[in-house]
């Protein structure tokens, strides 16, 4: 692909981080960033779903983007994130001028989706509901990355919750508890040291449960 892209994020570190490896997937795949969203030809919304009014928040968003597409009919819009997880349908019927909706599970599959749109001039929708255990690579940081700040790097060493609390919704849309294998972890960290990073962060849904589930596999 070629052209401009910019990614907007709603949310926690997570988010954060799973919007640096979908930059880093357009950036892989030929497209340039740009923090003006008036000249972007991609435009990414990773949303979050925990935060208050994050529905109003995207919706808001949506409906300026609408504006923008009707003036450049070439702009794609692509939403991602636990939103897009928990509401899938309800995006697509509320804004069908979206090109693209992916959820939690499937970041790696961001630049294929909006390749499929292309092709099919049909918008798409693609929801999984939950990550394959045995395929490591859908770990968030086993994907290029565009860092925010060249000496911090987050690194994903698990994803999900096991925990069933009332009020929270995470196990929902992040799927249940997956440790990531240790030498992956290792191996990770050892290539942000080799690229600048000096400050990593761990990351996961409940970093306190991480490798309860490694001596099953």
């Amino acid at each position: 692909m070629s052209g401009k892209y910019i990614v907007r994020t709603f949310g926690c570190q997570m988010n954060e981080h799973d919007s640096e490896r979908l930059a880093g997937l357009l950036e892989a795949d030929g497209l340039e960033p740009t923090t003006d969203v008036e000249q972007a030809d991609v435009v990414v919304l990773n949303t979050c779903c925990i935060r208050e009014n994050a529905d109003n928040k995207l919706y808001g968003t949506l409906g300026h983007l609408k504006s923008l597409k009707e003036a450049r009919p070439g702009m794609e819009i692509m939403v991602a994130g636990c939103l897009s997880q928990k509401d899938r349908g309800t995006i697509a019927e509320r804004a069908p001028y979206v090109d693209v909706i992916l959820g939690t599970h499937n970041v790696h599959r961001a630049v294929d989706l909006l390749h499929q749109r292309r092709e099919t001039g049909k918008p798409v929708l693609e929801i999984l509901e939950e990550t394959v255990a045995e395929d490591h690579e859908l770990f968030p940081s086993a994907l290029p990355v565009v860092r925010q700040a060249g000496y911090a790097g987050w690194v994903t060493i698990q994803m999900g919750c096991d925990n069933s609390c009332a009020f929270c919704i995470v196990p929902a849309v992040r799927g249940p508890e997956i440790s990531r294998p240790f030498g992956d972890i290792l191996a990770e960290v050892q290539r942000a040291a080799s690229d600048g990073v000096t400050e990593v962060t761990l990351l996961g849904q409940n970093v306190n449960s991480f490798g309860r589930d490694l001596t099953l596999r």
